[in-house]
């Protein structure tokens, strides 16, 4: 069952994501901030936080909030689904509910950010599976060796072609 995020839940996301194994402690305590801000302030300005449960417990989760300063662009900034869940197609649950919100809400673009890692490689594969193209890659981003790479994805008709 796909859910809104409530507060009671940052804890057992917080733990989801480090299961994960993927993700740094700066990035976990950053996920805590992101839920505690999320929860106080930055639901009402319009980020999506929705948490993904099953019977046996939370699965997953995936947060996404409208681009400042764009026209209509959005983006994805995380998405973890429990290690023991991957390949099971929960990632491409919560990816299509994600899309689906933000054309509802009359987004057009989505991007992706993620590292170039070789332990991130499931997670680029996963966003070319879903139809996102590799659009840029920044080297060095996050540290030496570790590049920003972006993926995007257009939701809506680009306005020039509509018109």
């Amino acid at each position: 069952m796909l859910r809104p995020t409530i507060a009671e839940d940052t804890e057992a996301l917080i733990a989801l994501a480090d299961e994960v194994g993927v993700f740094k402690p700066l990035e976990l305590t950053a996920l805590r901030e992101v839920l505690d801000d999320y929860h106080a302030t930055n639901r009402a300005a319009g980020h999506r936080s929705t948490t993904l449960e099953t019977a046996t417990g939370i699965e997953g989760f995936v947060y996404f909030a409208p681009a400042a300063m764009t026209e209509r662009t959005w983006y994805l900034y995380w998405i973890a689904v429990r290690k023991r869940r991957h390949a099971g197609g929960l990632g491409s649950e919560l990816l299509a509910h994600c899309e689906a919100e933000i054309r509802r809400a009359g987004g057009r673009l989505l991007l992706i950010e993620t590292s170039s890692l070789p332990h991130y490689e499931p997670a680029r594969r996963f966003y070319l599976k879903q139809g996102y193209e590799r659009h840029a890659t920044v080297g060095d981003f996050y540290a030496d060796g570790d590049d920003l790479v972006v993926f995007r994805k257009r939701l809506a008709e680009c306005a020039a072609a509509a018109s």
